[in-house]
């Protein structure tokens, strides 16, 4: 067979248009999303820092919780003063990615205070999800800034959202896959993968030049997987799948009930800090406050910690959250999965430390429905020699945790057990 010069000569420069656009888009993007983890890893930095502060100053001041009513109050007037009252926190984030609506600038500065607020006086919530809220707004209004299309608009919203992630709880492989992952449930935006493995790192890089600490847990004792363990783990994580709906569905409908029964925003975020006022009162602790870290530590540094502390935390945090105070919900599922882990490892004959890991990554993934993410953030936080469990517990708590969600704008796209594509929203 014969080549024409003619033909070679196409080929080769159908090659050279090719890669020359393609090493064109990786130096724009590797400018564009280095950018935003320096901008986004840096207001996390400072994000993060001023969470640790005043978590640290609550705990020196345990009676400053009396003021969870007042702060209330004030979260509730700041969003009626700048006019964000219709604020639906990462579910906005996700929905601008999926459906091209705008995220208002205004969300980076008031989930940043009322945040703080939040955690100040002992609102039960978490803090990577106001971080994706941060990165997604300034990543929003970057791009707006420098006139990216469309479909570039998003890749830049997800980028924000991997460097705040990254930032804020130092894991970056799991939050370079985080944005990717959590759109659309089975089908990722590879497309992205380049940018947001860029502001992973940097952002990870300028959280540690800004001395924000990672998170770390000893996971000690691991056994040799066994046909007979193997099968334990798998039964252990149904559990959590059956954990994590449970906690959707709590999260979701106290917000339902809030909205119902008590329309009036003031008097609803009033009245919910006063029964989680209450509730510490008569359960005679604070320890459901805040975002769980504390108990965490506990478990994984005594072994221990209440029986029903993982289904408290749940109300805690619905009645924090479903009422409209600020923050996350992904640390307080670290907290219920930890918490539920240590309650039952007897049961499984695990150690504590690997049924609290367990946990907690079968919880994430079960309300999240990002496995790739959760088997990467459990080799972040607990090393890799648990491997065979994290993935047992993952698979197995993806597949069980139905179509259930913390955030109604994701979608399943896939079916999690035929492949079959099914498109719907998580409930």
């Amino acid at each position: 067979m014969f080549f024409s010069s003619q033909g070679i000569s196409d080929r080769v420069k159908h090659y050279a248009h090719d890669s020359f656009h393609s090493l064109k888009t990786l130096v724009m993007w590797l400018v564009i999303a280095s950018s935003i983890g320096l901008i986004v890893g840096a207001v996390a930095s400072v994000f993060g820092h001023a969470l640790i502060f005043v978590n640290n100053y609550r705990a020196a001041h345990p009676m400053i919780i009396l003021g969870l009513p007042l702060a209330g109050l004030a979260i509730v007037f700041l969003y009626q003063f700048f006019k964000n009252t219709n604020d639906h926190g990462t579910n906005t984030v996700i929905r601008s990615i999926r459906k091209s609506k705008g995220i208002p600038t205004r969300m980076a500065p008031l989930i940043f205070i009322s945040t703080v607020i939040t955690h100040l006086f002992g609102g039960s919530a978490g803090r990577e999800g106001a971080a994706i809220q941060l990165g997604g707004s300034i990543a929003n209004r970057l791009g707006k800034v420098i006139k990216l299309n469309e479909n570039d608009q998003h890749i830049i919203i997800m980028c924000g959202m991997s460097a705040g992630f990254s930032a804020l709880f130092g894991t970056p492989l799991a939050a370079a896959l985080f944005s990717l992952e959590v759109i659309s449930v089975g089908i990722m935006h590879y497309s992205a993968l380049v940018p947001c493995v860029t502001a992973s790192m940097i952002g990870h890089f300028v959280a540690a030049f800004f001395k924000m600490p990672p998170e770390v847990f000893p996971v000690s004792g691991i056994p040799v997987i066994e046909a007979a363990t193997f099968f334990k783990v798998v039964l252990f994580a149904a559990l959590l799948g059956g954990v994590s709906i449970l906690f959707c569905i709590i999260l979701h409908e106290a917000e339902h009930a809030f909205k119902t029964f008590i329309p009036n925003a003031y008097i609803r975020i009033a009245s919910s800090a006063c029964v989680i006022l209450l509730l510490c009162l008569v359960l005679k602790t604070d320890m459901y406050l805040g975002s769980g870290m504390g108990i965490i530590e506990e478990i994984f540094h005594d072994g221990h910690t209440v029986p029903a502390a993982f289904f408290l935390k749940m109300v805690f945090t619905a009645l924090t959250l479903g009422a409209g105070f600020k923050g996350g919900e992904i640390v307080p599922s670290f907290c219920i999965g930890a918490a539920f882990g240590c309650t039952v490892s007897a049961l499984f004959g695990l150690p504590v430390s690997l049924a609290a890991a367990c946990g907690m990554v079968g919880v994430f993934c079960g309300v999240t429905n990002c496995p790739i993410t959760s088997l990467l953030i459990s080799f972040e936080l607990f090393g890799f020699e648990g491997m065979p469990y994290y993935l047992t517990t993952v698979a197995v708590s993806y597949m069980l945790s139905g179509y259930y969600g913390l955030y109604h704008a994701q979608k399943i796209m896939y079916s999690k057990t035929e492949t079959h594509f099914i498109d719907v929203k998580t409930h």
